[in-house]
This record gives structure tokens, sequence and C-alpha cells, in this order.
């Protein structure tokens, strides 16, 4: 938030000096490369590298401005970092320690960014899937309907009506709590596994179709439940999955790059048997 601010206020007035030439096409010069000095401050040389790193990490609002704004906007910001940086003439701990870490996980983040850029190919993804779904056993999906009340005795009255020839779908608008699925006639519609709760899943899963079973108690309440069909689930296709697979695909390659790594690195932990309670001590690095 304070560096979105920051450089907002350094646009804000680059906008205002710049408003005469927002027309003018902005071109690069011939021969402009990362290393060219584009401003020096006490002798410090800030590069058109260093605008450009500061340009891709800009949030999308700014990256509208025309192209002479934005390029003053970051001139001016970089300097300013720089007159900031140079008043710093006796870095604490804590400064060095922040450095350290901010370039440790910028440098991290670099490597993870590569591997999982790389991971995900149309091969890996049609091999993902064929993994997951081409030989996978057909997963079950039920159509179900409920009654639920906040109490088992209450459960057990209706049950009884049920089993005296009560209707389901009346008893359900009539009595149950769950007011969405109570208007259809306690309707839940089509499901797989994983979308209910467990004790309500497992009710279903071994419910004989037809047949009301229950109270089933979940932290809803209490239930009473019918499995009025089953079905094979349709296997989806690979692009209804892409994402999801790609995820994967990123996630199990940066492991291996991280195992690849650590198996080749020299580990030691000499800092694993100090009292955990030290990280509170912020006076450490003051």
């Amino acid at each position: 938030m304070t560096k979105r601010l920051r450089f907002g206020a350094v646009l804000a007035l680059s906008v205002a000096l710049a408003v005469p030439v927002l027309a003018e096409e902005t071109k690069t010069p011939a021969g402009v490369k990362a290393d060219t000095v584009v401003a020096t401050v006490n002798g410090t040389p800030i590069t058109m590298g260093q605008m450009i790193a500061l340009r891709e990490n800009l949030p999308q609002q700014y990256l509208t401005l025309p192209d002479d704004v934005l390029f003053k906007g970051i001139l001016e910001q970089l300097v300013q970092q720089e007159i900031l940086a140079q008043a710093v003439t006796a870095p604490t701990l804590r400064d060095a320690a922040n450095l350290a870490n901010d370039t440790r996980g910028y440098l991290s983040g670099t490597v993870i960014q590569q591997v999982a850029s790389t991971a995900v190919t149309d091969a890996a993804l049609q091999k993902a899937y064929d993994e997951k779904y081409a030989s996978a056993k057909p997963a079950t999906e039920y159509r179900a309907a409920h009654i639920l009340v906040d109490n088992e005795d209450r459960a057990n009255e209706l049950k009884k009506e049920l089993e005296g020839g009560a209707n389901f779908a009346e008893l359900a608008k009539a009595n149950s709590t769950d007011t969405g699925s109570g208007t259809q006639g306690g309707e839940l519609g089509w499901f797989g596994l994983g979308m209910m709760v467990k004790p309500f899943e497992d009710a279903v899963v071994s419910a004989p179709v037809g047949q009301v079973v229950g109270p089933v108690k979940t932290d809803f309440g209490w239930h009473l439940i019918v499995v009025e069909e089953t079905r094979e689930a349709a296997k989806p296709a690979l692009d209804d999955v892409r994402e999801e697979l790609a995820a994967e695909i990123e996630t199990a390659a940066v492991e291996a790059k991280i195992k690849e790594l650590t198996d080749a690195a020299k580990i030691e932990k000499p800092g694993e048997g100090i009292d955990p309670a030290v990280l509170k001590n912020s006076a450490l690095i003051d």
C-alpha cells in the first residue's frame, strides 16, 4: 500500500508536468541497452534495466498511462528511492536482515516461476489427464432428497409418518429447516463424493435407492434422507480440468526441483537447539 501511494504521488506530479506533450509519440533511441544509464544520484547510476524491471512490477492501472508519462514517473521514482537510500548512513541489523530476506525471496521466487512456467506443456497435461481420468474407475453420482430438523425426536416422528405412507416431498416442504431444498420437496439434485459433509455422504453411499434412512446427525441438524437414483459420473473433458491439472503439474515440478536442490546441498542447522521463543525478541536486531 505504501509503495503504491508513493508511486502514485510521483506519477501525479509527472502527469501535471507532461500534459503538454501527451500527444507526442515516444520512441526508443537506437542503441539503448539494459545497462544504459538514465540518471545518476551523487555518482550512483540508475539504468534502463532497472526502469524496465520496476515497470514490470507496477499495478495494472499504471500501465495504461501514456508511455512518456510512465517513463517520467518511473525515473522520478527511482531517483527519489536512491536519494532516500543514500540518506541511510548507518544501516541497522534489521535493515540488513530485511535486505537479505528480500533478495532471497525474490531469487527463490524467480526459480519457482521458471520451473512452473516450463512444466506445463500439452504433453504434460495429456499425461496427467490420462493418469487421473482415462483409467480411473467411473465415479458415482447421487440424486437425493432430505428433510432437516433440529432434533432427533422430531426426525423420528417424521420417519414414522413416512413409514405410515406420508409423502416425503410434502413433509419436507412443511417441516425441513433447510428452506432452500425444502421448498423443492427436499430435492438436492445430483452430487458426487466430497460435495456433502461426511456423515451425510456416508449415509447416502450406503442407502438403498428409494429407502428413507436416518436420522443422520451432522453439524446442521438431523436428516432423513432418500436416495432417488444413482448414475456413473461423466468423465470430464481435458479442457474442463485444464487449470486444475496445470496447478498440480506446477506444484509437482516445483516440489521436485526443491528436492533435487536440497539433496545436492550441504545443509546444517546449528540453530535447531535454540529456544524458539527467541523469535519474539525484536531487540536483537535493534
